[in-house]
């Protein structure tokens, strides 16, 4: 009896110790006490103000440091306060231009890396969180091979891993033999190559480009001319006829997808612009004509410059490159930041790309300093990685800037990059759809 006692007794304990504990957290919401926030680049930055974020959004900015035990909430939702009273805050920087699967070295390293499909994935992941870490929180992949950056966007999207918002080109639209075929093996299956995105006519590109959109793609993106990595004697030159950059184009569009187009030379440049193209990638050798060109249709450049300052320093390097990529490299690289300074001085639109894969991942921010030496303002290169890069990818009304309603994707330096870009390349803090994914306490900031 004394024993059967003793159990009620423990069991009746334990029932009011459990009806008793608090209510399991279920949600957190944060207060961030933000020293300087840049809300909407553009304009001045707001100085102590409290930036309010719940279910991954941005809820409100008031002035002054808030108390947050004073936030009405649920039983379930804990409120932290994040102390970035020292730190500059800004919208998460947006990347228009990556390639997940790769990291380039010598040789060209045009060949897909070695390794399983499982290993292509892990590896993608990492880039991804990298570029995360680095305070990029929306990246544009446009043009890696298999199904490894699939694989990791919709990991990420169904949160099943941290990492940036992804949006995916798949494998790009190129002529045979050109900048992205990555084959150039003339026995290939026809039927094959269109599935890699290689194809010739409009009827072929419009199949090509339907495949991508069967494959998971949001943007298409195709190479009006040769690239510089591209082991084949051709450097700039337009490698697809105009009716076939038309079709992608025109099928891109009725399936709702927008479409980059790689292109170094004025004549690609100019084609794939009367095409209809959203944006040119690179842009190495544009023209008043082509200037002219991006004015009327409203197009982006998305510059990479970081990629041609990448490629001409490793020229240099004997035997980094195949000979024929050496020439490319030295000659098309240093033109990068000359075709930019004179994009933005005509008013061209620009939205930040870095062609990272060539550079090593995780670097991107130096673009900042490259922009700045063209002649763009600190607070332009800012811009053109959040507010326009934003809208390239049609994404304005989540990212880009830190009104409520869109997206907690929040970065942090310690100092003003107004005063300094290069504070861009050391990020302290990420937070991303409002969960933080980096918090340096070298940085000072931190959790109270």
């Amino acid at each position: 009896m004394r024993l059967a006692s003793a159990a009620l007794a423990f069991v009746l304990t334990c029932g009011l110790a459990l009806d008793a504990s608090p209510q399991q957290i279920t949600e957190r919401w944060y207060v961030l006490h933000c020293g300087a926030l840049l809300q909407t680049p553009g304009q001045a930055p707001l100085a102590k103000v409290s930036l309010l974020v719940k279910g991954g959004r941005v809820q409100e900015v008031r002035s002054g440091f808030i108390d947050a035990r004073t936030i009405e909430r649920p039983a379930e939702v804990e409120v932290v306060t994040l102390d970035l009273r020292e730190a500059f805050v800004m919208p998460g920087l947006v990347d228009a231009h990556v390639h997940l699967t790769v990291e380039y070295g010598p040789d060209s390293a045009r060949r897909a890396p070695p390794g399983s499909d499982a290993e292509a994935t892990l590896r993608t992941l990492s880039f991804a969180q990298k570029l995360l870490g680095a305070g990029f929180t929306t990246v544009r992949d446009l043009g890696s091979r298999g199904d490894a950056v699939f694989a990791v966007r919709n990991a990420i999207r169904q949160g099943a891993f941290a990492g940036p918002r992804l949006v995916v080109a798949g494998e790009p639209i190129t002529a045979t033999g050109g900048h992205s075929d990555l084959s150039f093996d003339e026995n290939e299956d026809p039927l094959a190559a269109v599935l890699h995105g290689v194809a010739d006519g409009p009827l072929e590109v419009r199949k090509a480009v339907r495949q991508q959109v069967k494959r998971g793609a949001d943007v298409i993106k195709l190479t009006a001319t040769s690239g510089v990595l591209s082991d084949n004697r051709s450097a700039t030159d337009q490698t697809m006829f105009d009716d076939e950059l038309k079709e992608i184009v025109a099928t891109a569009r009725q399936l709702g997808r927008r479409v980059a187009a790689h292109a170094h030379g004025p004549a690609g440049i100019k084609a794939a612009l009367r095409a209809g193209v959203d944006s040119i990638e690179h842009g190495t050798y544009l023209d008043d004509e082509a200037i002219s060109l991006f004015k009327q249709s409203g197009a982006f450049l998305v510059p990479t410059v970081l990629a041609g300052e990448t490629v001409s320093e490793r020229a240099k390097v004997a035997g980094y490159y195949s000979p024929v990529v050496q020439r490319k490299a030295a000659e098309v690289g240093p033109r990068m930041k000359r075709a930019l300074q004179l994009a933005h001085a005509q008013g061209v639109r620009i939205a930040f790309g870095t062609d990272s894969g060539v550079a090593p991942h995780g670097e991107n921010a130096r673009e900042f300093s490259y922009m700045v030496q063209a002649g763009m303002s600190e607070m332009q290169a800012i811009q053109a990685a959040t507010v326009n890069a934003a809208e390239l990818l049609g994404l304005s009304a989540e990212v880009g800037t830190l009104e409520p309603g869109k997206a907690a994707d929040v970065i942090a330096t310690s100092r003003n990059p107004l005063v300094d870009i290069t504070e861009l390349q050391r990020v302290v803090f990420v937070m991303r759809n409002g969960r933080i994914f980096k918090n340096d306490p070298a940085g000072k900031p931190g959790a109270r």
